[in-house]
């Protein structure tokens, strides 16, 4: 036989065989779906401080206003969007029977920033400065800081600086005020 001829033969054997495979090819008897769950918890809203401001002054014959800062950590693990806010009240200053006026202390200016993770930072509505109310007693508190609505989710450092008002008569000692902190949801 002849080579083509043979060639030729075994061409025409490839290309049915071919054929053949692509009409028996089978497609799929079924298919199936599945749907994925992802169940996610809401987690908490707190607020955290390890910080002990210290003011210092020397008296030296004028009203001074010496400041200090306090780092706070909110977290909003929420997963609401339902934005949150700080409040704050205090004890008046005191030095045994020598005290500083009611309305000493003044946060001037905050800053907040994420700590850890991704962040929807706050938007803060609050104008300063905020006089921290203070008695004897701790009096209702205020609103220093706030996260509006789809704000503030995240872990955040909230740093505010407080004035304390400290006038010339000031009689001289180591004076103390108890501060209490709070967040609570809702700008």
């Amino acid at each position: 036989m002849n080579r083509s001829l043979l060639k030729a033969r075994r061409l025409g054997v490839v290309v049915s065989l071919a054929a053949i495979c692509a009409a028996t090819s089978v497609a799929p008897s079924s298919a199936a779906t599945a749907t994925a769950t992802a169940t996610i918890s809401a987690g908490s809203l707190s607020l955290t401080t390890s910080a002990a401001p210290t003011v210092t002054a020397t008296l030296n014959g004028t009203d001074q206003a010496p400041t200090y800062t306090a780092a706070l950590a909110v977290n909003d693990q929420t997963g609401s969007g339902s934005g949150w806010n700080t409040t704050i009240t205090s004890t008046t200053f005191n030095s045994g029977t020598h005290t500083l006026a009611t309305t000493a202390s003044t946060i001037t200016s905050i800053t907040s920033a994420c700590a850890t993770g991704t962040c929807t930072n706050p938007t803060n509505a609050i104008t300063y400065p905020v006089t921290i109310p203070a008695a004897s007693t701790a009096p209702a508190a205020v609103k220093f800081f706030n996260s509006a609505v789809n704000t503030g989710q995240g872990n955040f450092t909230i740093t505010p600086t407080v004035a304390v008002s400290i006038p010339a008569s000031t009689f001289a000692g180591t004076y103390t005020s108890t501060l209490t902190i709070a967040v609570v949801s809702g700008p």
